[in-house]
């Protein structure tokens, strides 16, 4: 009998070894992050936060703000912030530091970052363990601020930080994009504003407000220069048209499906509108916000981040003041193929830690990290431009109301336009989505966007945009982007078949488990016998 149960174990032992052998191929696993019992506050801990700022006085002066309130909670951790005017400099410094093991302990980024961050070993902590502690995590009993609860994060912004199913950031802001119409120039053209914005209606009025005088000028406005419509992200217009066509962009694995008959007629619709003036993009022509404020665009769509820029009484102008043409700006949603049904983008920073060797160093990271998720960091940021808060704490906080209350009470804290463009995306939340986060999505986002920027230059030099030359394009954006190599390198890929020794494994370990059954029954038998 000792012989049978010896024989018995080293099986189930085999096995386990076997499973573990097979269990990982084609995914890279992803240290967990072992929560400190306690936190040293004897100890002292000096933290580097790198975020972004487009030299917004009053933005870094919340940042400042954060960072004093937070240290008064924690007098053992000092806090240097680092601001950069671009995610994706953000982006390229993070990479860099990575190889020289030189991150910074937190960090505001975006996800599709992200997942090309965790391309290095135990880079980005995995927050699941984090989140849910009972000390330290959000709502935990020994956190020395009001910090949120997981409940008390908007779901929608929180699924955006999750990669591979685990979660490796929190939203810190959201916005999405609307569309700023210049609804005195619609109604001129003897249109009537309608309640919910298509893309028919978009490209019928662009395309009549082309009209000139007999001295080459614009009816509409009188002048020389008439773009009517004008799209700030075209990565944005490509991606949030595909979806609200249901078509294909990418999977969550990574397969890339973009190269499908909807972008090419996508890209068609775009050609004569092109051809004509009607449209144009920021790339070619530059911010859509300088022309609608003078008179030379009519549908001009950006962020709700942006909202401080649109109208003529904005607060943030890039023109000059002899330039301004007054105007009703009316705040839409993006345009819709099915307005019964809206689809549009969520989009917005988010924050993240990176692994260091002391972890009551990442768990002070992980602090300060919460910290910008109390409602007052929150209500602060979302006022300097059309952000959402992130929480509904924050959302249904008494002074966030209050603000919301008093749109139009002037044209600073209060201007309308903006408090109107961040209501575009709390009372559509529920039809918001993302695009699938993998090492390469933001390649993938970058070609999207492309194409259409391609489409529009060739049409304006007088190119042919016929199936041949989308077929070119679709090939060329695929070699530039090195989109043939994404799924390879996506760590949750389809990798093949296995090889001859995997599967050698793989039948060793089924007839493992068979050899335990049937000594399992013959033990029964025996037993049952005596």
């Amino acid at each position: 009998m000792r012989i049978f149960v010896n024989m018995k174990m080293a099986l189930i032992l085999l096995a386990m070894a076997l499973l573990t052998l097979t269990g990982c191929h084609g995914k890279k696993a992803s240290a967990a992050f072992e929560v400190p019992e306690t936190f040293d506050t004897a100890k002292k801990y000096e933290l580097t936060f790198w975020a972004k700022n487009d030299t917004n006085k009053t933005q870094t002066a919340i940042y400042e703000k954060a960072i004093r309130d937070f240290e008064a909670a924690y007098p053992n951790i000092k806090v240097n912030m680092r601001l950069y005017t671009d995610y994706s400099k953000i982006y390229n410094d993070v990479i860099t530091n990575i190889a020289t093991d030189t991150t910074p302990n937190v960090c505001i980024t975006y996800p599709d970052h992200i997942a090309t961050y965790m391309t290095g070993e135990n880079t980005v902590v995995c927050l699941d363990d984090l989140f849910g502690d009972a000390k330290f995590g959000l709502g935990g009993s020994e956190v020395n601020f009001d910090s949120v609860r997981q409940e008390e994060i908007v779901p929608e912004f929180l699924n955006e930080c999750m990669i591979g199913g685990h979660y490796y950031a929190v939203p810190y802001m959201r916005s999405t994009e609307a569309c700023y119409v210049n609804k005195d120039f619609v109604e001129a053209l003897g249109y009537e504003m309608p309640e919910k914005l298509t893309w028919d209606f978009v490209w019928e009025v662009s395309e009549a407000a082309m009209e000139k005088n007999a001295d080459g000028t614009f009816k509409i406005n009188g002048q020389n220069v008439m773009i009517p419509f004008i799209y700030k992200s075209t990565d944005n217009m490509m991606i949030q048209m595909l979806r609200q066509l249901d078509a294909g962009y990418s999977t969550d694995e990574g397969a890339i499906e973009i190269f499908n008959d909807d972008t090419r007629n996508i890209l068609k619709t775009i050609v004569p509108y092109a051809k004509s003036g009607a449209f144009s993009t920021f790339k070619i022509s530059s911010y859509p916000a300088n022309f609608l404020n003078a008179g030379q665009c009519i549908f001009a769509i950006d962020s709700t981040a942006g909202a401080t820029w649109m109208g003529s009484k904005a607060p943030l102008l890039d023109i000059s003041a002899d330039q301004l043409v007054d105007f009703e700006t009316v705040v839409y949603p993006i345009p819709q193929f099915d307005p019964e049904n809206p689809k549009m983008i969520s989009q917005g920073p988010s924050v993240c830690i990176f692994n260091k060797e002391d972890p009551q160093e990442v768990l002070a990271s992980w602090l300060f990290m919460q910290y910008l998720l109390t409602s007052d960091v929150q209500i602060a940021y979302s006022e300097t431009e059309g952000y959402v808060p992130v929480t509904t704490k924050a959302q249904q906080d008494g002074a966030y109301l209050d603000y919301i209350a008093r749109a139009g009470e002037n044209n600073n804290l209060f201007y309308d336009v903006k408090i109107k463009a961040a209501q575009v995306l709390v009372n559509n939340t529920e039809n918001t989505f993302v695009t699938p986060v993998f090492n390469g999505s933001a390649s993938l986002r970058s070609a999207a966007g492309q194409m259409i920027e391609e489409v529009t230059k060739s049409v304006r030099r007088k190119k042919n945009v016929d199936d041949a030359y989308l077929d070119d394009l679709f090939e060329e954006m695929t070699k530039l982007y090195k989109l043939d190599q994404v799924e390879a390198a996506s760590g949750s890929t389809d990798l093949g078949p296995l090889p001859g020794t995997a599967k050698a494994l793989l039948y060793g370990l089924a007839g493992a488990w068979v050899l335990i059954g049937c000594f399992f029954i013959v033990d029964v038998l025996k037993k049952r016998k005596k």
